[in-house]
């Protein structure tokens, strides 16, 4: 049986959209200033044994999220933050490569960031229609043409395929998680809560991550401060000092999607199926809501094609601890 679709599954597959010959990667991004990069600044974390997955009544039940089991992970250095926008603007500059968005022309894009116009007038997906396949849409361009990163380079960068943050990863020196590192990350030293500050949404009225305020898919409110992404640094990090393991943007994990694969004995370093269709992408994002598909406790789960891409899936960098320099 399968998952509940999801706020943020929108797979590039879905669609044949006829898009414009996409345009050269962006070299130059005239009136940006771009900020000192925070991709070195890595957390270092001791690994060892954790209590993985949960038995949470908010669980999905048909995700994989179940049952609790002992996983142990080797050290590793996880970057506090996601990758911003600042920073993949210097990977364009230094290396000329162009997203899987651009290659293919288009990616999809939340609709009530579209006119009414732009949304009637591209494609959508049968089971979310909330989306938009946007010709033009891209990292540069979030909202499609005519739109810019000004005033966002603190930002999560988005419109990033797995593929994409696989080849950042690799030009950077660095890796994307196994699922089991971003789980035992994001849990901050924390027991089997449901959020990576407790089991309180909002402990003491205090937004804690940037989701969906409001009623899905028509209204947000955006009573948390933001109705797209947050900057990186917003809002309190959890016990070990990491930003947004819940909401602002979904985070591609190494992991090949499998709903039942690491339940079945491994539990040292697990690193997901040997191939797959899907890749695993945790934490959520500024668009998921308790209403629907509740995905941004630390334990959920979702996933979606390595060359899919949209305005709200980003990812952050680990580093094994024999390579930190």
């Amino acid at each position: 049986m399968e998952s509940k679709p999801s706020c943020c599954t929108a797979a590039r597959n879905r669609l044949n959209v006829t898009a414009p010959t996409p345009a050269a990667g962006q070299a130059a991004l005239p009136g940006i200033t771009i900020a000192e990069s925070e991709k070195d600044r890595m957390v270092q974390l001791p690994g060892g044994l954790f209590l993985m997955g949960t038995s949470d009544q908010e669980a999905n039940p048909y995700d994989g999220e179940g049952p609790v089991r002992e996983v142990n992970v080797n050290a590793f250095a996880i970057a506090p933050y996601t990758v911003t926008n600042s920073d993949f603007v210097r990977f364009i500059q230094a290396t000329g490569y162009r997203t899987d968005a651009e290659q293919f022309g288009w990616s999809y894009v939340f609709h009530l960031f579209l006119t009414e116009q732009a949304a009637a007038a591209t494609q959508a997906p049968a089971h979310t229609p909330w989306w938009r396949a946007v010709p033009g849409a891209d990292w540069a361009h979030p909202e499609g043409p005519g739109s810019s990163l000004v005033h966002r380079m603190d930002h999560p960068v988005v419109h990033v395929s797995w593929n994409d943050a696989d080849a950042y990863c690799k030009w950077a020196g660095v890796r994307l998680p196994t699922e089991a590192e971003w789980e035992y990350a994001a849990r901050g030293g924390l027991v089997q809560k449901r959020y990576p500050w407790g089991d309180e949404l909002k402990p003491a009225g205090e937004f804690r991550c940037n989701i969906w305020q409001g009623r899905f898919p028509v209204k947000n409110h955006a009573s948390d401060g933001y109705p797209g992404t947050a900057p990186v640094g917003a809002y309190c990090p959890n016990g070990y000092g990491l930003y947004q393991m819940s909401g602002n943007v979904w985070e591609w994990c190494s992991d090949w999607y499998d709903r039942s694969y690491d339940v079945t004995g491994h539990t040292d370093n697990p690193k997901g199926p040997l191939q797959g269709q899907e890749r695993v992408m945790r934490g959520g994002s500024y668009l998921c809501h308790r209403s629907y598909c509740n995905r941004y406790r630390v334990a959920a789960r979702n996933k979606n094609t390595p060359d899919s891409s949209s305005s709200h899936v980003g990812f952050r960098c680990v580093k094994d601890m024999g390579y930190l320099s």
